[in-house]
């Protein structure tokens, strides 16, 4: 059997590895391409913005619908034309219709018509003086190459949104010149609106956020969060019996705090609603994106968070009163950070490499997401067009192109997505294993007081990690990993079950409820046994399996003696943790409502997602600084315990606070009773 677990421990190990390296690699075989998660696609399959396309489409970003008896067709009831095979090409800017005239908008210039890109640009996309007789007499039967303005458009994530308003002026002259007839329905609208806002363009949108708003994923997510977590630190080594109020006043402040942002950003407070326009507009044309919906679901999420944590926090004042136990266990944690001074600057070592490793990873994802293949759709429609180059109207290639997302694309991001949070997973273990090695040093060499301690025993346990336990730790995270994607899995099945409507009646609901409760707390319960075996690891050298036992074994017989200091010591960590990633979020919302993210390029559809990656990005950097004191005080008490079991219940190597605190045999009556 031991030899069963090192060999489970060493593949779990090099797996990991093989995970890096094949995850990186998949950083550059899928190649630096254009991303297309921002701007669409015109009729010859070319990305808008993409000056390597031909023609060339520098700075023409916006997808604009020539056609808009198509654009009508394609929403009608039970069509079976798709907008997607609607005649599209790439602008400036959107189109409106004249007060005077008939304006006009006209395919690139190719063939016969002797124009630059630029000249077409700068004569508003329009050359209707240029063409032949024959040439005009197609553009009228809504054939091109020139298009009437007839209805306004707006800028909407980047794709020009007509509104069903027709100009009276200009569908006037364009029934003048014996143009066909151009349906007015409000279909037009919706069927544009419905493909901007379908559920893969909101995703594509979602990740682009991403990669315009990394200057405040970086420094709302990595550099705010490490000098929130530092100052917390040394706020816990000089105030300890500070702490507890400080966090629970500032938990509850943080938390009211980011439910007004949602608030705001949803236009429930104030008028600073987020808006799918891009640029100046007229102010009574109204667009809602479903991104605003999602806000607005968010919102009321954290209301009853907010209520939830509010209400919670004023519960547990009591017992943060009674903790004095929890205070003498922070107080010996702090003189440990105190003694062994490195521990506070060893997280820095672990979030540098998290850095990196999510700057890559990152880029990796948005790489993935972005990765399909443009391939022309397979469509019966009956529609003609003018081609410039072969000078006759051409009825046998009307159809669109899209992105295509192969089965393996999939794949690749599951795996993905698996392989960042393992190594998340990963490297919190290794900096937990550190810390408890480092504390188990000082507690079993007896303090400060005694010359067994190693010198720089933060190395020194670092080096053990790498050089004895670093499989133990791969497959303790792999665990967690693999627990939290079935629960991910399944949590996605049910979902789809809810929709089709399979689970109705108190039966599946039940089944429902008490599947995901029974998941979330065998996740729990995992998460717990592997910090105690990181401990164990750091502390016996046994193997992962093993440490686990023994840790599982301690704390049962131990439960009474370990559970109050347990219980109300996490709670206030957790709430430091949410402190330093709210904070993170609340500074994201700040920087994203500035001019650079509101505007033009570099304007997001919905703070949502990079609020979220930057709250969760200083929970990461939070857990790792604060795994300081966490690791600290568990490995404490565990090395307790241990010692006690070694000599017959009584501690031999325990400062006298902690044998003040855990050996109480009164308290421990109370307990009981």
């Amino acid at each position: 059997m031991v030899w069963v677990a090192y060999s489970v421990e060493v593949l779990s190990s090099f797996s990991f590895f093989c995970f890096l390296f094949c995850d990186f690699d998949n950083l550059f075989s899928v190649g630096w391409r254009h991303v297309r998660l921002t701007y669409g696609l015109d009729y010859k399959g070319n990305v808008c913005g993409d000056k390597h396309a031909h023609p060339g489409l520098r700075k023409l970003e916006l997808k604009y619908w020539l056609n808009p008896n198509q654009v009508y067709q394609s929403g009608v009831k039970d069509s079976q034309f798709k907008l997607s095979n609607a005649r599209s090409i790439c602008l400036w800017d959107c189109p409106m219709p004249s007060d005077d005239s008939l304006n006009w908008v006209c395919d690139y210039p190719e063939g016969d018509i002797r124009l630059s890109m630029r000249d077409w640009i700068n004569r508003n996309y329009d050359y209707y003086e240029f063409l032949t007789p024959e040439m005009r007499n197609t553009s009228l039967q809504l054939q091109g190459p020139c298009y009437p303005v007839i209805f306004p458009s707006v800028n909407v994530h980047w794709s020009c949104q007509f509104i069903a308003r027709a100009s009276n002026t200009s569908l006037r002259h364009w029934q003048q010149m014996g143009g066909v007839n151009i349906n007015e329905d409000i279909v037009i609208d919706k069927s544009i609106h419905r493909s901007i806002n379908s559920r893969s363009s909101v995703l594509k949108r979602y990740m682009a956020d991403i990669g315009k708003s990394w200057p405040v994923l970086i420094v709302c997510g990595g550099l705010l969060p490490l000098f929130l977590s530092v100052i917390w630190l040394l706020m816990i080594r000089h105030f300890v019996a500070a702490m507890p109020w400080i966090t629970v006043a500032l938990f509850n402040v943080l938390i009211i705090t980011v439910t007004m942002f949602y608030y705001l950003k949803a236009g429930w407070i104030g008028n600073d609603a987020i808006s799918p326009i891009i640029g100046e507009h007229d102010p009574y044309i109204n667009v809602f994106g479903r991104e605003l919906n999602h806000l607005r679901a968010v919102a009321i999420l954290m209301t009853f968070v907010m209520v939830v944590s509010v209400l919670t926090s004023i519960a547990i004042i009591r017992r943060i009163i009674m903790a004095t136990s929890v205070l003498k266990a922070s107080m010996v944690a702090a003189k440990v950070i105190g003694e062994v001074q490195a521990l506070i600057i060893f997280p820095v070592i672990p979030y540098a490499i998290l850095a990196i490793f999510y700057m890559f990873w990152i880029s990796a994802a948005l790489h993935l997401f972005s990765s399909g293949q443009v391939v022309k759709n397979n469509c019966n429609t009956n529609c003609c067009a003018y081609d410039l180059v072969a000078k006759k109207v051409n009825c046998n290639d009307c159809c669109g192109f899209s992105l295509h997302y192969t089965p393996h694309i999939a794949i690749a991001i599951f795996f993905h997505l698996f392989g960042g949070y393992w190594a998340t997973q990963f490297f919190i273990a290794c900096s937990s294993t550190v810390i408890a090695g480092s504390v188990a040093s000082y507690y079993w060499a007896r303090g400060e007081t005694s010359p067994e301690i190693p010198f720089l025993p933060v190395f020194a346990s670092m080096k053990r990690l790498i050089r004895y336990s670093l499989g133990s730790v791969a497959l303790g995270s792999l665990v967690v990993s693999f627990v939290e994607s079935i629960r991910f899995i399944l949590e996605s099945i049910r979902r789809k079950l809810k929709v089709s409507r399979t689970s109705d009646g108190w039966f599946g609901r039940m089944g429902n409820h008490t599947s995901r409760g029974c998941l979330r707390c065998i996740e729990w319960t995992i998460k717990s046994v592997n910090r105690n075996a990181y401990i164990m690891i750091a502390i016996t050298g046994k193997s992962f399996f093993k440490a686990s036992e023994i840790a599982t074994e301690l704390i049962m017989n131990n439960i009474l003696r370990i559970g109050k200091v347990n219980v109300i010591g996490d709670v206030i960590l957790c709430l430091g943790k949410l402190c330093v990633s709210l904070s993170s979020a609340v500074f994201g919302f700040l920087m994203l409502d500035t001019h650079k993210y509101r505007a033009a390029h570099d304007k997001i559809s919905s703070p949502l997602l990079p609020v979220l990656i930057c709250w969760a990005l200083g929970y990461v950097v939070a857990t790792l600084f604060f795994a300081v004191v966490e690791m600290s005080i568990d490995t404490i008490i565990l090395s307790f315990c241990q010692d006690s079991e070694e000599h017959q219940g009584t501690a031999q190597y325990a400062p006298p606070l902690l044998i003040e605190t855990l050996g109480d045999q009164n308290e421990m009556q109370r307990l009981t009773q």
